[in-house]
């Protein structure tokens, strides 16, 4: 997919409707994420409209976040509790926020599955699908919000490489991390290798890492 720009993916309209279909996780995940912070400061990437960072700031963590779309921003300041948040806004992979963190994250919403077509929204003078494709070889989602109305078509697309938890694992450990748990939840039943994954990481213990060099 080519010619778009991915903070236009989650433009005003897109964001709007981000919340429409809750996902259930928010409650589940911030207690899985503030048992980790240790009363420490914590950064999400992609924050979004806040459906972790919200409950798990109400768990008594300080919550920063960083997010490129601003209108997904937009959405989380009308939140309660939203506009007490300290969010940037750009990309994730170059803004310094000045702190340090004590636990970082990043939820996806994503699971690799086959291709789809649905109505994510039905009204009387227009619809709005939600069309998704995965190719397994390269690992590339597609995914397009088309909005088919009296107005015209308009779309707003969204390309991403879905990564493998051994191509996490090996990423972290050039970073310097390793595994400390994977499960696979947020209420850490056991990971099988299908569905979606929660994964740990961070420096090893110290006799870890002089067995690792032995």
């Amino acid at each position: 997919m080519q010619g778009f720009s991915p903070e236009s993916s989650f433009g005003p309209e897109a964001a709007g409707r981000y919340d429409d279909r809750p996902r259930g996780d928010g409650h589940a995940a911030s207690e899985f994420l503030a048992a980790r912070a240790h009363g420490a400061r914590a950064l999400e990437f992609a924050i979004g409209t806040g459906r972790i960072a919200l409950p798990l700031s109400e768990l008594g963590v300080e919550v920063d976040g960083i997010e490129l779309s601003e209108a997904m921003v937009a959405q989380l300041r009308k939140k309660p509790g939203g506009a007490d948040l300290d969010v940037w806004s750009g990309d994730m992979t170059a803004i310094r926020t000045g702190s340090s963190y004590g636990l970082i994250y990043v939820p996806s919403a994503w699971i690799k599955t086959n291709a789809y077509a649905r109505p994510e929204d039905v009204a009387a003078n227009a619809v709005v699908l939600d069309v998704c494709t995965y190719d397994p070889a390269t690992q590339i989602l597609d995914e397009n919000h088309v909005r088919i109305g009296d107005d015209g078509v308009r779309f707003s697309p969204i390309s991403c490489r879905l990564a493998w938890p051994s191509e996490l694992d090996l990423m972290a450990r050039i970073a310097g991390l390793s595994l400390l748990e994977r499960y696979g939840g947020w209420h850490q039943q056991p990971y099988t290798g299908e569905g979606m994954h929660v994964s740990v990481y961070g420096r090893a213990p110290a006799s870890s890492r002089a067995r690792q060099t032995k």
